[in-house]
């Protein structure tokens, strides 16, 4: 009998295969970025800064000068409150958070750090801003286009304005250190604003030219004390991350009908920043919940490996996530979070993994139907290449739904100003309100979609795949699929900027075109592509951002025949139209 090749997909990697640990840092440290080389350069993309010690992309430089580019954009834009600075378990992101309060507290910044130096979720972080803030400010939390007119114009006279006494609001933002669920070779830098939420391309930009700037000067202006001396500084502050979070929960989540329950449940932290978090839940809430893998091992050995053979705590993943698909049976429902627990896996006896869009729409129907105190016209907030079955969804709860382009940072006002009280992404991202239906957080949490999982299963008596079968009978039964295309950069840039002028097509997979879209409807931000839509099914075409190829997502209700009529007619479309 043949013997199966080492390191395929959804099998465990072989140890020579694992990242050489002390090699990655000595990297960290010793390699410098060539400011000419634009791999090497500092790219804030719509999760952060990210990159590899080995590629030069991700070193010591890269976030001494990102930290102090931050450190100057709070000066310029008068945020002069605390800075919450987090991180996950990926080997590169210690060394990185020792660099970063090393600079922010040579420039004299308030950082709070977790007072065990322990690792904090991404949520976690995002509702440590917006606690601070709320307790500060009386609840006033600055939106999206605030912060970005005060980056522009280099002032926030409005952080001035409202204050209770008249006197400057000492708003707080933070820092996340996370590649989220990238390989164990990579590290991540990602600021969060006095919003909570991910920053916005504004604000971005100005924190990467300025570090870039600093790059280039050989970190000339670059503040720096010795790590021992931040921590010991007076501005250096120890932070409970983990009760503040823990402790709140019960305001998002209903736990009462989880109190003593026979439900077998259990959740995979994969090695990440929530790891110390799931123990502390399941004692406080007196859930019989099981913890799998409870330890953090920064080369991730016991991941099985995804679809090209790559380490990646992926949770939507069936082959990052094959160890708990192949014990589904175990369990009445499971999920696990990525790296920085912003995502979420569900895994359940009727269904395996299920697919992230599917969730989302379960979510949707159970939240908007078990949360009394949310108001009526309080709506859902979607990515316009996430399911069309979340758009049955809500018109049959007779909800408005926003759908705007690829980004959680879209959602960050609506979550805010309560207009919002579900929000999701594709890639199993979403968050929500809590039971009052105020803000909770305004990034991803992974963690409270777990949760909530046990809970729908729990008040329904099905799981959310059957309660996702329940949903099909009703709407339809969507066959959803991303692919990706080779293209040029400059066939790239073309999908970037192409205008719904330039698709001449009026049908597609035999139904008349209905919608042809370069900007999203619920903002009219551009999409940065394109889509198109019929009755029973769309395509959307994307460049990708780090590789030079294209990515379509497609979906049909009329069964695989039709989803592939339409993906082989998406690539020739948008072939041609970039030709």
């Amino acid at each position: 009998m043949s013997q199966q090749a080492p390191n395929q997909p959804g099998t465990l990697p072989t140890p020579d295969s694992l990242v050489d640990i002390p090699r990655l840092i000595t990297a960290f440290y010793s390699l410098h970025p060539d400011p000419e080389v634009p791999a090497q350069r500092v790219a804030f993309g719509t999760s952060g800064h990210r990159g590899s010690a080995f590629a030069v992309s991700f070193n010591d430089d890269h976030i001494a000068a990102i930290a102090q580019a931050i450190a100057d954009y709070r000066r310029a834009n008068i945020i002069s409150g605390p800075l919450f600075l987090a991180q996950d378990t990926h080997a590169l992101s210690e060394p990185a958070f020792a660099t970063a309060l090393e600079v922010l507290a040579a420039n004299g910044i308030e950082v709070f750090v977790d007072d065990q130096l322990a690792y904090t979720p991404t949520p976690a972080l995002s509702h440590a801003i917006l606690t601070y803030n709320a307790k500060l400010n009386g609840g006033k939390t600055p939106s999206q286009a605030e912060l970005a007119s005060g980056a522009s114009d280099g002032s926030m006279q409005w952080f001035a304005s409202g204050a209770r006494d008249g006197s400057m609001q000492w708003w707080a933002d933070g820092i996340v250190i996370t590649p989220s669920h990238n390989p164990p070779d990579e590290g991540g830098f990602k600021y969060n604003p006095p919003n909570g939420g991910p920053a916005d391309t504004v604000v971005t930009q100005w924190i990467e030219d300025r570090a870039n700037e600093l790059i280039s000067q050989k970190l000339d202006g670059v503040k720096r004390i010795a790590y021992t001396r931040a921590l010991a500084a007076e501005t250096t502050h120890r932070h409970d991350y983990i009760s503040a979070y823990v402790n709140d929960l019960a305001n998002v989540i209903d736990f009462a009908p989880l109190a003593g329950t026979t439900l077998k449940l259990a959740v995979d932290p994969l090695g990440g920043a929530g790891v110390f978090y799931w123990p502390r839940i399941a004692e406080k809430y007196k859930l019989g919940l099981e913890i799998l893998n409870p330890f953090v091992d920064a080369t991730f050995r016991f991941m099985t490996l995804d679809w090209d053979g790559k380490i990646r705590m992926d949770c939507s993943s069936p082959f990052a996530m094959a160890s708990m698909i192949a014990n589904k049976d175990r369990f009445d429902v499971a999920w696990a979070c990525d790296t920085d627990h912003d995502r979420h896996g569900i895994v359940t006896r009727s269904a395996g993994l299920l697919n992230p869009n599917h969730y989302l729409a379960v979510a949707i129907q159970y939240l908007f139907t078990h949360r009394p105190d949310w108001k009526q016209n309080v709506g859902i907030g979607k990515t316009l290449v996430s399911s069309s079955m979340i758009d049955r969804v809500a018109k049959g709860l007779g909800r408005p739904m926003l759908e705007v382009p690829v980004g959680f940072k879209w959602f960050v006002d609506g979550l805010i100003d309560g207009s919002l009280g579900f929000v999701g992404e594709e890639s199993a991202g979403a968050s929500f309100l809590r039971c009052d239906g105020s803000v909770w957080t305004t990034d991803k949490d992974g963690l409270i979609m777990g949760l909530l999982a046990a809970e729908m299963t729990a008040v329904t008596g099905k799981d959310p795949g059957l309660l996702y079968n329940d949903l099909t009978a009703k709407y339809g039964s969507p066959i959803y699929q991303r692919i990706d295309a080779a293209a040029t950069p400059e066939q790239k840039a073309k999908l970037g900027k192409l205008s719904a002028a330039q698709v001449t097509a009026k049908t597609l997979a035999g139904e008349a075109i209905t919608t042809i879209l370069t900007e999203a409807p619920g903002n009219h931000a551009a999409i940065g592509g394109l889509k198109v839509t019929t009755k029973n099914g769309w395509f959307a075409a994307r460049p990708s951002g780090t590789e030079d190829v294209y990515k379509i997502y497609a979906e049909s209700f009329n069964g695989q025949e039709h989803l592939s009529q339409i993906q082989a007619e998406a690539k020739a479309l948008v072939t041609a139209a970039i030709a």
